[in-house]
């Protein structure tokens, strides 16, 4: 496990071999800058490792909606971990069906239960867990968190220019790639390079990584202007979709772009019109935008 962010004076932790975003989601908490999910490399939802250390609080059944094309139950599960590390602050996991006792103690790394892919999910989402650190008062609100800020190394930066790739991951109007080439996908905002982070352009926002963001300025992906810089935080930025277009070949996709802690990221890619899509593991892969 390694650290990948801190909030309310707590070290968030992801898997070695997991991948995490602060903006690949629709939700609110994501778009305040105060949210984080966690995604670890299992297809068989094994126990899902937790990012923290401190005493179980709560374990809480939630209603939850429907899927959205597949079956999900209607209860999701949130869980509230003490903190050790910062006092007046507690953890708020969703998606993990905790079976660790109220009252334990748990350390990083440590197994909590199996994952939860609840209508809260998309389609193509993987498997995650949001991660929110709040007030001890406040646990359970949708709103309130504290600001995640990213550990991420932004030096050295330079914009990518173009975005192959080698399947790792398929399945029917869905592919996850790995870039070729450059560790990290990256951005020009305004001048200064930075790590995108988000799904384009399906959220029609996304976040990215930068030490110099001002409201106002453009952000271009492989030459193109993809947004507009609308709110700065800690080394981070949010911004709004410009009009765009996102291609695999001829099939016109949306594009999300996660992080691992080794600095690398990984970028998933769904077809347009459901199932277009048909790639094999070890395809190499192009993708443009105009």
């Amino acid at each position: 496990m390694m650290p990948v962010a801190v909030s309310g004076g707590v070290a968030l932790h992801c898997p070695d071999d997991g991948r995490y975003a602060f903006f690949n989601s629709p939700y609110p908490a994501h778009r305040l800058m105060t949210g984080l999910d966690i995604y670890p490399n299992t297809e068989n939802n094994s126990s899902f490792p937790s990012p923290v250390s401190g005493a179980i609080l709560q374990v809480r059944q939630v209603k939850a909606p429907r899927g959205h094309g597949f079956e999900a139950p209607e209860q999701d599960v949130v869980t509230i971990i003490g903190s050790g590390q910062s006092p007046g602050v507690v953890v708020k996991l969703l998606h993990v069906d905790t079976r660790v006792e109220v009252g334990d103690e748990i350390c990083v790394g440590e197994p909590l239960g199996p994952l939860v892919r609840s209508g809260y999910f998309g389609y193509h989402t993987p498997l995650h867990a949001h991660i929110e650190v709040r007030p001890a008062d406040d646990p359970i609100r949708v709103r309130g968190a504290h600001t995640m800020n990213s550990l991420l190394d932004l030096e050295g930066l330079e914009a990518t220019e173009e975005l192959t790739g080698t399947v790792l991951l398929t399945r029917k109007g869905f592919a996850q790639i790995r870039p070729i080439g450059t560790p990290r996908v990256v951005v020009d905002v305004g001048g200064s390079p930075g790590i995108i982070d988000g799904g384009i352009p399906l959220y029609g926002w996304f976040g990215t990584h930068t030490q110099n963001a001002k409201p106002g300025t453009s952000v271009r992906l492989l030459g193109k202007e993809i947004g507009i810089v609308r709110k700065v935080g800690p080394h981070t930025c949010i911004a709004d979709c410009t009009k765009f277009n996102a291609h695999l070949g001829e099939i016109p996709v949306d594009m999300f772009f996660v992080l691992t802690p080794m600095q690398q990221t990984v970028v998933a890619v769904t077809s347009k019109k459901r199932g277009e899509l048909d790639l094999n593991a070890g395809n190499e892969v192009s993708v443009t935008v105009s």
